[in-house]
């Protein structure tokens, strides 16, 4: 009987790590943030990538109309507000359709804090084709991405993730 025990709580376990690992991913051969001009959906400003160079991003793809994207919003708002002095900053990329009126909505009513860009077909591609949203890439100060996540992510992992890059 406790062997069984045993043998069902070890399945289990390695069930769950196996699925946390879908969750969490390195990025294909740690490859270089690709570069991008985008406009800003509050200002109309072009964005030019470079402005984020020698910080630490979490570059986050999603959609207005994207429950788990609305969901990760809190979170990074406080990443963004804990670590921004440190060098570090979120940045959202928006691939809704309608364009960038129904962004800045969502931007002044949640109080978004860090930028928050309108991506184009290219972008997702250059970053290695976004397939699902969120998706999310964690990248190091020196350009590197480091890691890909598809999903949701826990706000722990992410801050673990940000802290031991920043380190």
């Amino acid at each position: 009987m406790k062997r069984n025990c045993y043998s069902r709580c070890a399945g289990v376990f390695f069930a769950t790590v196996l699925v946390l690992m879908l969750f969490v991913q390195p990025a294909a051969a740690a490859s270089k943030m690709p570069s991008f001009v985008l406009s800003d959906v509050v200002t109309g400003d072009a964005v030019n990538s470079k402005l984020f160079s020698g910080k630490t991003l979490l570059v986050t793809f999603f959609a207005t109309w994207c429950p788990p994207c609305m969901q990760e919003v809190p979170d990074l708002i406080r990443l963004h507000e804990k670590y921004r002095a440190n060098g570090f900053s979120v940045v959202a990329l928006s691939v809704d359709e309608g364009g960038p009126k129904a962004v800045k909505k969502l931007v002044e009513k949640r109080s978004i804090n860090y930028p928050v860009l309108m991506a184009d077909r290219s972008t997702a591609r250059d970053f290695g084709g976004v397939v699902g949203i969120p998706t999310s890439f964690l990248v190091n100060s020196q350009g590197t991405v480091v890691k890909k996540y598809p999903g949701y992510v826990p706000h722990v992992v992410l801050e673990n993730d940000i802290k031991s890059i920043m380190n």
